[in-house]
């Protein structure tokens, strides 16, 4: 059974707007980058791209481990309270993202951290990364190994 420590974040120019989500999964025990996923959403809400980020990050630890353990570390108060349950999730579009997210792993298998923004800067330099890509033209779309 695999540690990964996942950080995720969404991004919105607008709110809603133009928005993307980067996710960045380490080995827990050695800290080596294993993987990276950015994408651009379209025309969403800064929650439900932060919600998207969790969901790409999950599905891509599932696919090299699907009884990983998993510390999702987030600069969302809003994702980390409600995944954890702590608060209840109203809107229609964040309930059926975590649903999924919570589809993916083992529920017992993935934690949630509430971090502060300056220590999720690699999550969010993906998401504008992707944004950035797509606004010039590119697919928006980011996926290192």
């Amino acid at each position: 059974m695999t540690h990964f420590i996942m950080e995720a974040d969404g991004a919105s120019r607008g709110n809603p707007g133009h928005a993307s989500f980067g996710t960045v999964i380490r080995n827990a025990n050695t800290g080596e980058i294993v993987g990276e996923r950015a994408r651009v959403l379209g025309h969403a809400t800064n929650n439900v791209a932060e919600y998207n980020g969790l969901v790409a990050g999950l599905e891509f630890i599932a696919s090299v481990d699907a009884s990983a353990i998993v510390e999702v570390r987030m600069d969302s108060k809003l994702v980390v309270e409600q995944m954890s349950g702590r608060w209840k999730i109203k809107h229609p579009d964040m309930q059926a993202l975590a649903i999924r997210a919570r589809q993916i792993l083992p529920v017992g298998n993935v934690t949630y951290t509430w971090i502060p923004r300056e220590i999720n800067k690699h999550a969010d330099a993906l998401a504008n990364e992707a944004l950035d890509e797509h606004l010039a033209g590119g697919s928006g779309i980011i996926e290192r190994p």
